[in-house]
């Protein structure tokens, strides 16, 4: 497992993103999308035609984030965030660090398979002015479900620094 960050040097259109968007599609894959005046929640659908024009959207899974975010005319810059190894399509937010040899990003092991927690909102929490969506089939540790993917975050911290660069949502998964 090698954690890589990289970005798409040219901006996609509309069709090409979601031409893209199925390539890193593993089971189970969430989304969160962004309009001006709503937001979809997570959801397991992916977005279609339809959804666009839309500010920012998100595709996620246990292997990999992939952004995406509206630039001009219709059309989006993309950036992924993921753990398995290299993508030679994308552009790497950073090389290896020359004088160690060392690998440019680290993600730190804290519950499997590398995520930190993350916890849904509950229902009833009146920070937002509608309650946010979350599928019945994502735990977003309210209370303990068996067997269920787990709602997740991995940090992509700066190898040279030590900083977190990146806060990707993920998926933990149960093994059998």
């Amino acid at each position: 497992m090698k954690p890589f960050v990289g970005y798409k040097k040219e901006l996609f259109s509309v069709a090409q993103l979601l031409e893209l968007i199925p390539k890193f599609i593993s089971e189970p894959s969430y989304y969160f999308l962004r309009w001006t005046h709503e937001v979809s929640g997570i959801v397991e659908q992916p977005p279609v035609e339809k959804n666009f024009p839309m500010i920012e959207g998100q595709m996620f899974n246990h292997e990999c984030e992939l952004r995406w975010k509206h630039k001009r005319q219709n059309t989006y810059e993309v950036l992924l965030l993921t753990i398995a190894d290299n993508h030679d399509e994308f552009i790497p937010v950073k090389e290896t660090i020359n004088k160690e040899k060392k690998e440019p990003w680290r993600i730190e092991p804290n519950n499997p398979p590398y995520g930190y927690p993350a916890y849904g909102y509950r229902p009833d929490e009146t920070r937002f002015p509608k309650k946010l969506i979350f599928p019945k089939s994502l735990d977003i540790r309210q209370e303990e479900k068996n067997n269920q993917p787990k709602l997740a975050q991995r940090y992509f911290i700066d190898n040279q620094t030590s900083t977190v660069q990146f806060i990707a949502l993920t998926v933990e998964v149960t093994q059998p």
